[in-house]
């Protein structure tokens, strides 16, 4: 027999030591250190596209036949019976009849993009968009429906998608969150702030709100007024903290709990100073102010909210989610346009169609867009016959995602529903798709990044997901 002890030792590479030791919370500290240098993006996936995301949540369902999916057979046929020839679960009944949209239709840049004229303003970004017609959903419920965009699972308890690429690639800026969360003014979306957690991953990688609108953007960040805590007492209170801290962490390694503590406590000491900065909107021009639409009330919300993602994606931030549409209030706060869709839908798409494109142009022409994904979803969308007269249903079963820039191929169109605006009858596309496809572009093979967790290795794409190549420029 050989013997083996004066074999040479093959040490593993840098890159295979991180896929085959990355897995566990060694991993993550290892994502943020070596994050700068796309480590753990490498995997054996092809050279990164894109650096970072900007996420674009259309909470409530918003209307994939009233914004993006043009059928004419909904106009012909306007007001007739509608069979889609089964039995449709809907919370009415019986279907209702046949509704057109309410608003006109037009076609925009070389490829000729149909866009309704509640989403006219994003025709002047039209072929730079990939639109995806096929999404299907697991689920017709708000909150589980929520979660599958969001987390990949219909459950609560998963890791964000935020989460996963935080975890995959970690942090660009030390003085900034890797994930930053800028919800609807009005209020959370179903689930509220599980929507953005970090599931059983580290919880240094959970989503951190921040408000922009609000008197007190980042909750807790400095002193209550009138208090007598200050600059100087309130510094030698948190390193005394974070000193307790770290020796109670001592007794009780691997809880990451506590670590994330930590860490948010030293976060929040260089966020005091470079908060204000990022949130400083008025060192922006005023035509910068205008093509968000921050000079108009419907878009302020919304328009503040992508300029201060631009202006956090600029500095470091890795991915940033911003909400369109809080909780289901009424009148409705929301996408969910069950009583009357032409007044609902008109104030959500007009805040959205503004800033979203105003986003994708400024990234562009700051040179951004070329390593940025702008992901546009909503949890379902919307039936292609009327609900009580005026609104529509939920629908799982067909409805539009979009895509741009980050290796993203412009003017792409991908799937189709049948003639109804009702179900997917090409491609039929799950979230799973579009997270393998956007982990892709950002240099990480979906299959890899896992998380071992009850016994069991997960990720973001469960045992699912294909990339579609054909959204890949």
């Amino acid at each position: 027999m050989q013997n083996d002890t004066h074999r040479p030792i093959v040490l593993p590479s840098r890159r295979e030591f991180l896929w085959t030791y990355g897995g566990g919370l060694g991993g993550v500290a290892l994502a943020a250190l070596l994050g700068q240098e796309g480590s753990l993006a490498q995997g054996a996936a092809p050279k990164p596209k894109a650096k970072r995301v900007v996420q674009l949540f259309m909470s409530g369902g918003a209307s994939q036949c009233d914004l993006f999916d043009y059928k004419p057979r909904l106009i012909q046929q306007n007001g007739q019976t509608w069979d889609p020839g089964e039995k449709v679960e809907l919370f009415q009944s019986d279907p209702g009849k046949v509704m057109q949209s309410p608003w006109a239709w037009k076609q925009y840049g070389k490829t000729g993009r149909w866009l309704s004229d509640l989403a006219a303003p994003l025709g002047q970004v039209a072929d730079e968009i990939a639109m995806v017609h096929s999404i299907v959903a697991k689920s017709n419920v708000h909150g589980p429906a929520t979660f599958m965009q969001s987390a990949g699972f219909v459950l609560p308890g998963f890791p964000s998608m935020g989460a996963w690429v935080t975890y995959g690639l970690g942090s660009m800026n030390e003085n900034l969150p890797a994930f930053v969360v800028l919800p609807d003014g009005r209020g959370y979306p179903p689930n509220g702030p599980k929507n953005w957690s970090a599931g059983f991953l580290p919880a240094s990688l959970q989503g951190t709100m921040v408000r922009p609108g609000a008197p007190n953007p980042i909750a807790d960040l400095y002193p209550p007024s009138g208090s007598f805590i200050t600059k100087d007492g309130d510094a030698d209170g948190l390193r005394t903290l974070n000193a307790l801290n770290r020796k109670h962490l001592a007794s009780r390694s691997g809880d990451s709990r506590l670590d994330a503590r930590i860490k948010s406590y030293e976060l929040a000491a260089r966020l005091q100073l470079s908060a204000p900065e990022v949130l400083d909107l008025a060192k922006e021009t005023e035509a910068t102010r205008t093509l968000y639409g921050l000079d108009q009330e419907v878009t302020r919300d919304f328009g503040r909210n992508c300029l201060v993602a631009r202006r956090m994606l600029e500095r470091g931030v890795r991915f940033v989610q911003i909400w369109n549409g809080a909780d289901n209030g009424f009148p409705r706060r929301n996408w969910d346009s069950h009583e009357d869709l032409a007044r609902d839908h008109e104030v959500l798409g007009t805040s959205l169609a503004k800033p979203a494109a105003a986003l994708i142009q400024d990234l562009k022409q700051r040179g951004l867009l070329d390593d940025t994904i702008v992901l546009w979803t909503t949890e379902f969308g919307r039936m292609p016959c009327s609900q009580g007269g005026k609104g529509r249903d939920h629908n799982p079963f067909g409805f539009t995602n979009w895509l741009a820039g980050g290796g993203i191929k412009g003017g792409a169109t991908y799937g189709q529903t049948d003639e109804w605006s009702y179900k997917a009858v090409e491609n039929p596309t799950y979230c799973y798709d579009i997270h393998a496809t956007m982990l892709h572009l950002l240099g990480i093979d979906h299959t890899k990044l896992t998380f071992r967790h009850n016994g069991i290795d997960r990720r973001l794409t469960d045992v699912h997901g294909h990339v579609i190549k054909e959204l890949v420029a």
